[in-house]
């Protein structure tokens, strides 16, 4: 029997999968699984017990928001032997699950991992972490960290966009030099986001078009500091309508990416809180795992 090491955040979403867990479970078995489950205790715990535990098994599925996929994932990327990796999406937004077309359904998302199908995915590696989807600073990213679990589990995406909001009285810029595919971007930005994904906080193809998540390339976006009120309006517009003008927006794919920054700018890695740095090196480690989707 093949071996799955089920790890499950509860506090995930409105804590769906528990009234799942039994038909999970079974669906495991039925397919000829032992499954061994794994409850996550506190923030880190994912990463730490798929690192100690994961070549002990054959597969290691988790069941959370895209946070909890981070977990596992950067988890496995710390494991010399790598095994196969499941996701059953339940948070509040799911970017990743969205760009890997995955089932909503708890249920359905089940089934499908046990059929096994493989596919290699990028992961980026930020200085000595790893991120899934997305590494970005500036305007709005804190909001993933900094909105309460009990909110987001109340009104789901609508509490980020609330907590979003109020970051547009507090616009920062931050003044950096960044260096990728032999150029070089010096300026003020209040934004940036390096991603590989199709969606970001909900709102699908702002990330660029023709996104593919096993192509060894990251999508980079930097949004320079306006001037104006009127220059943030149509800003905010071009993200709304996902047309970014050259005069704001700068675009364009790479491999590796470094950032060094005048003072420190906090940074978020697939929504959880990255740290503060003044230097960031970024490499797309292609093809790293591969995930059953």
């Amino acid at each position: 029997m093949k071996r799955i090491l089920f790890i499950i955040n509860p506090k995930s979403g409105k804590g769906s999968i528990r009234n799942k867990l039994l038909d999970v479970t079974d669906i495991f078995i039925k397919a000829g699984y032992d499954v061994t489950i794994y409850i996550s205790q506190n923030a880190g715990d994912a990463r730490k017990r798929t690192t100690s535990s994961a070549d002990h098994y054959d597969l290691v599925v988790c069941s959370g928001g895209d946070g909890t996929l981070d977990e596992v994932i950067s988890g496995m990327m710390d494991c010399r032997e790598k095994c196969l990796i499941g996701y059953i999406p339940s948070g509040s937004t799911n970017d990743f699950a969205n760009s890997l077309k995955l089932p909503k359904n708890i249920i359905t998302a089940a089934k499908q991992i046990t059929e096994e199908h493989e596919f290699p995915v990028d992961i980026g590696v930020f200085n000595d972490d790893y991120f899934v989807y997305i590494a970005a600073f500036g305007l709005f990213t804190d909001v993933a960290y900094e909105t309460n679990q009990d909110v987001k589990n109340v009104l789901g995406h609508m509490a980020y966009l609330l907590e979003g909001a109020k970051k547009l009285t507090a616009i920062k810029s931050y003044h950096l030099t960044a260096k990728m595919n032999d150029i070089t971007v010096t300026g003020d930005f209040i934004f940036g986001m390096i991603t590989n994904s199709t969606s970001v906080g909900g709102f699908h193809n702002i990330t660029g078009k023709n996104v593919k998540l096993d192509d060894g390339v990251f999508e980079v976006t930097l949004v320079r500091m306006p001037k104006n009120l009127f220059e943030l309006q149509a800003i905010l517009g071009a993200v709304l309508t996902q047309t970014p003008d050259d005069k704001y927006f700068f675009q364009t794919r790479a491999r590796d990416i470094v950032f060094d920054f005048d003072t420190p700018a906090a940074w978020t890695l697939d929504g959880e809180y990255g740290g503060d740095h003044t230097h960031v090196n970024i490499k797309n480690d292609y093809r790293a795992l591969t995930l059953l989707v």
